[in-house]
Order: C-alpha cells, then structure tokens, then sequence
C-alpha cells in the first residue's frame, strides 16, 4: 500500500513509517502534517479523480534541516562581469504515520448541513415546489432581460471625431501651401547666364 503526495510544488511516493525531505512546512517540531494525497494504490485497488476525498495521509515533523550549499557563479568575459553567491534550502524532515482510506470526509469550513431527508408521506411535496418556483422565476427572469436591453438601446456614447480639426479644413490647408521646392526648367529652355562681373 502506497500514496503518491503533492508539497512543496513537488510529488513524492510515501509508504507508512517512511522518512523523507521536503520544503519546509509551517508545523513545528513533533507536529502533525496532512499531505494532499494525489493517488492511492492498495493491492489492484487504486483510488484517484473524485474519490480521493476518503484518503487521508499525515505525518509527523521529525525537524527542520537545512541543505547542502550550493554554489551559484555567473560570469560574462570580456567584460569583467563576475558574480558568485550561495543558496541553502529550508527543508523538513517528516514520517509518514498513516494512509487510511475511509469515507469520504466532510468539507471543512463551509458551514453548509445536508439536505433534509425527504419522508414517505411528502414526496409529491418536495417534486411541486421546484416546478412552481420555475414557474414563477420565468416571468421575471424575462422582465429583468427585457429591462436590461432597453437600458442599452437608451444609453448611447456620442462618436468621437477622428482628428482634431474640422472636417475640410486639411485638405484645403494642403492646396494652398506654395511649393518648397523650385521648378526645374525644362529641357528645352536656355539656362539663365551667370554674371562673371564683366
């Protein structure tokens, strides 16, 4: 019987009374663990998808370690670029104490009871009250719709010009500017004669 876990953004496999490293969890020394059982197999029996809500995995902080120091050098050449820092990982040393499968758990925290078991004698009760309420719920659900889309079609967003200037005003602007440059002459007209000064 075994269970494959997920801590740490990692996946283990674990097996009761076995010993492991894994990121350092937020439970003190001697403290139990509940890790989140991914898959569970006993035998041909093998449990995983919407049934894992019955595994239940713990463990026992054995203590808090720290890991091997690791070397971390960063160099560019020709640029005189030289960097070297170390790392050490927070680790916790933990052992597996129990994988049950049992039934399925309750959710924690959501306050919410079962439903109220319906009797023998009020079955035609507990079927007529959905359809009435589907009933009474079409009418208004169309109202709101219908309210909604003539809210829309009112409020409408003025059209923003495109540019800045009044229409007409470029292409006029344009047309009268002079010409920068100057007319070459053409082929056929003699070139202006320079004065020399004589």
């Amino acid at each position: 019987m075994y269970a494959i876990v997920k801590t740490g953004g990692k996946q283990y496999r674990v097996e009761e009374g076995q010993s492991l490293l894994v990121e350092r969890l937020p439970v003190d020394d001697g403290g139990k663990a509940v890790l989140e059982p991914l898959l569970f197999v006993d035998g041909s029996n093998v449990v995983d998808g919407s049934d894992l809500s019955k595994v239940t995995v713990e463990a026992r902080v054995v203590g808090h370690e720290r890991g091997p120091k690791l070397r971390v050098v960063k160099f560019k050449p020709k640029r005189g670029y030289r960097r070297r820092t170390g790392h050490r990982q927070n680790l916790t040393r933990i052992e597996v104490t129990s994988i049950k499968l049992g039934a399925r758990r309750a959710a924690t925290g959501s306050g919410r009871r079962s439903p109220k078991p319906v009797s023998a004698e009020e079955p035609q009760a507990a079927a007529v009250v959905p359809e009435e309420a589907a009933a009474v719920a079409a009418p208004v659900a169309e109202e709101a719709v219908a309210a909604t889309v003539a809210e829309e079609a009112v409020v409408e967003k003025p059209a923003r010009p495109r540019s800045r200037k009044p229409a007409g005003e470029g292409e006029a602007s344009q047309a009268e500017k002079p010409a920068r440059r100057r007319a070459k002459p053409a082929a056929d007209e003699p070139k202006p004669e320079e004065d020399n000064g004589a």
